[in-house]
């Protein structure tokens, strides 16, 4: 497989070299120079671009703006601005003259002409994309108060949070009913999101670092590789666009016992006024309390110190070359058990994690032909990470874990004239990752025997990933039809089992339909095929510790690949009445699993540790449903987003418990999202989740036989949230905004949590915090 991948570079390699006619880099004495509008009112930081190059600007504060260097000839240029249609308009440029364009662009409330970058590895508006791509953006983190990314995940179609322990709020995002691993976490897209940073990484991202998070539901591993059975999610960073600064601090109160969530973050991006080079930056700093909910002395929430910052950095090199850099540092502690004033091992229960994370992403873009587009890419993330999960002051709970994550590759976009019966797209390009990851427990002093016990090699593993992919798109006026797959070799080694070594070649094809029934009705289908190699995943690297058990993940030395075939079917109707826009989606979708991971739960051994073991189940398992979605806005003052997901994911077999449902898994929950902006400077936010019934094990000490358990069928949930805002402009480069809300406004929170130091940390449900009052303020020059 190594063979054909180094074959298909090549083969990409002599086809690019076909592609010629890259025009003079030379810069042209030309200029366009206008304003953007929107009816009566200019649209401030409104970007200009010149189609097929990287020549670009920004609006003023003002809606004006001037370009110069454009390429002679006749050009395109696209106006685009955020809540606003883009809009393209055919220019000729001559040297020494300048053109005046007075854009004119239509209001985009709900997002339907967004361009996105997922659904097939290249830009375009969604209403064009034959996947479906659903978007978060800026605007819904604020209006939520979601600090991170975690939080702000869950408003969305098919997506649901869930923290997974009392003790250090392990979390994890289910998409589709399917549980965390099942999705691929791409970062600027690209898969370096490991499954270290994955145990805690979505609430370790805060959400200012974010411009906008991109999900694909279904199966897109033919164009993202393995792990994207459930779907993908694609955290986009912030760019340089404008200069522009902000500083936010919040202060939250948890639940009634006083405990603290304070929360400091700065935003800042300055361009050059060619815009040919630019750099943006963010910082974020957070300190909360930890929570216990029942008086037991024992958190429900954990303590987290987190520190980030990062920068984008972007350079023009000539008309149709750009380069892009991005990098990210991470820094978080977290603890939760008791005693938390003491070190780890003199507590009864501690389970702490200490991250340092080192993100970088460095991409290539050179134009070709009209607006053809090559582009190089190289990724990488480092992970460090302390642990202790211990109890009844444990010296032997010390951990430590190193994992480093790249990808490299190429990829080619080409527009086609003709292809067989239309215009085409073309995507293809290689594509190599690896992830290796040590993880070690480390040596004591044992004072029972008087001994010094060594650092122990718990696994030492390495995957390597080597993958080809293409896809085509054909075009008409009233239908897009995709195929396309990608070749995929992996290859897993662990050089601390000798049974650990595991290597497969997968074809994952892939097919995706758009038809335009109408102007306002789209329909759309999918199908993919996606596996799951058996490799180490986030839960893996989580340990469940109480006084009375231990509970480690590991694999059975016989596990295979886990495959799924996934179909989808959609209609997407969005309608103009009057004022109001208007979007309602209706997206089926069917997932089979053949050999399907699953856990056996074993029996506790005299020191009370637990192994729960991935197996494949015997038979496969189908998951199925629907998601809903509408949206409606009358313009700028109102906005409303809503969704809802009902499903059924079940084995075909019974499993543990005798019960073939999957645990954790609702088959009803949603949610719901209402702005209003009476005047331009005061807004309000109401915001809510739902959570249906669902099945959730329990080995805790209320039960005769814990080590037994029992399945308990839970509650459903509904958390409401509430923010107001006010906003003060004092100049024109200077605005002060004010801030306060509450989150989980009744306090629909767990009232069952186990107790004591032999509880079952693991029994955790329901919204992920209670009810919490906050208060901000935000200072800069734009909001």
């Amino acid at each position: 497989m190594k063979k054909l991948f180094f074959m298909a570079l090549m083969s990409l390699t002599c086809f690019l070299a076909q592609a010629k006619d890259i025009p003079n880099e030379k810069l042209e004495d030309t200029m366009l120079f206008g304003d953007v509008r929107s009816g009566d009112e200019h649209i401030p930081f409104a970007t200009v671009m010149v189609k097929g190059t990287t020549v670009g600007t920004a609006a003023d504060a003002s809606g004006h703006y001037k370009l110069v260097g454009i390429p002679e000839g006749t050009q395109q240029v696209v106006v685009s601005a955020v809540g606003f249609q883009p809009r393209s308009y055919e220019l000729s440029f001559k040297t020494g003259e300048a053109v005046t364009l007075l854009a004119e662009l239509e209001t985009d409330d709900i997002g339907l002409e967004q361009v996105v970058v997922t659904a097939d590895r290249s830009e375009k508006s969604r209403r064009e994309a034959s996947t479906i791509v659903s978007t978060i953006s800026p605007r819904l983190f604020e209006s939520t108060q979601s600090v991170t990314l975690s939080e702000g995940l869950s408003f969305t179609p098919g997506l649901r949070m869930e923290n997974n322990c009392q003790n250090c709020g392990f979390t994890q995002v289910r998409m589709n009913g399917l549980e965390g691993p099942y999705s691929q976490i791409l970062i600027n897209s690209r898969p370096v999101f490991s499954g270290l940073a994955g145990v805690y990484g979505l609430e370790l991202i805060p959400a200012n670092m974010i411009d906008r998070v991109e999900v694909v539901r279904g199966g897109g591993s033919a164009l993202f590789g393995s792990n994207a059975i459930a779907g993908t999610i694609n955290l986009i960073t912030k760019e340089p666009v404008q200069d522009i600064y902000s500083i936010n601090s919040s202060i939250s109160v948890i639940g009634n016992n006083g405990d603290t969530d304070f929360n400091l973050s700065m935003n800042g991006s300055i361009v050059s006024e060619d815009y040919r080079s630019g750099m943006s930056f963010y910082g974020f700093k957070r300190q909360r309390d930890p929570y216990d909910a029942n008086d037991d002395g024992f958190s429900e929430m954990s303590t987290i110190e987190n520190g980030t910052f990062g920068a984008s950095f972007f350079k023009r090199m000539g008309l149709r070359s750009k380069l892009n850099l991005d990098y990210f540092f991470i820094n978080e502690s977290r603890r939760g058990g008791n005693d938390f004033d003491v070190p780890n091992h003199e507590a009864d229960i501690s389970e702490a994690v200490d991250h340092e994370i080192n993100s970088v992403n460095l991409t290539f873009d050179q134009f070709m032909r009209d607006h053809d587009k090559l582009s190089f890419f190289a990724a990488m993330q480092h992970v460090d990470r302390g642990s202790y999960y211990g109890a009844e002051k444990d010296l032997s709970a010390y951990g430590h874990t190193k994992d480093l994550a790249y990808s490299v590759g190429s990829q080619y976009h080409r527009d086609i004239d003709q292809f067989l019966f239309s215009p085409s797209e073309l995507v293809m390009g290689v594509e190599m990752s690896s992830d290796d990851l040590t993880d070690q427990k480390l040596g004591y002093f044992d004072l029972e025997t008087m001994e010094h016990v060594g650092t122990t090699t718990i696994t030492d593993q390495s995957v390597k990933t080597f993958g080809f992919f293409a896809q085509n798109e054909w075009v008409t006026n009233k239908w897009r039809l995709s195929l396309g797959f990608r070749a995929e070799h992996y290859a897993i080694t662990d050089q601390a089992d000798s049974n650990g070594d595991i290597s497969g070649n997968v074809f994952s094809p892939r097919a995706s339909v758009l038809y335009n029934l109408s102007e306002s009705v789209q329909l759309r289908s999918s199908f993919a095929k996606g596996y799951r190699a058996p490799q180490i995943f986030d839960e893996d690297l989580h340990i469940e510790t109480s006084g009375a058990r231990q509970v480690i993940h590991e694999n059975d030395p016989d596990l295979e690949q886990e495959n799924s075939h996934s179909a989808t079917f959609s209609i997407d109707l969005s309608q103009a009445f009057g004022r109001w826009q208007t979007q309602l989606l209706a997206e089926g979708f069917y997932t089979a699993l053949e050999n399907p991971f699953t856990n056996q739960y074993g029996a506790a051994d005299e020191n009370g540790r637990v192994v729960y073991t991935r197996t494949n189940a015997e038979d496969g398992a189908k998951v199925q449903g629907i998601n809903l979605e509408f949206n409606a806005s009358p313009g700028i003052r109102w906005m409303l987003q809503s969704g809802f997901t009902l499903q059924q994911s079940k084995y075909e077999s019974p499993q543990e418990f005798d019960e073939r449902r999957f645990f954790r898994t609702p088959n009803s929950y949603g949610y719901l999202a209402l702005s209003y902006s009476p005047t331009e400077s005061f807004k309000a936010s109401l915001t809510g989740n739902y959570t249906g019934k669902m099945l959730v094990p329990y080995f805790g000490n209320t039960l005769d036989n814990p080590e037994a358990g029992q399945l308990n069928k839970v509650d459903p949930f509904f958390d409401f949230g509430l923010k107001v805002s006010q906003n003060l402009k004092l100049s024109d480069d200077f605005s002060v905004q004010l801030y306060a809300g509450a989150k989980n406004l009744f306090d629909a929170y767990q009232n069952d949590f186990d107790f004591g130091i032999d509880r079952d940390p693991g029994y955790i449900y329901g919204p992920l915090s209670p009810r919490t009052i906050y208060f901000g303020i935000k200072l800069g020059n734009i909001f």
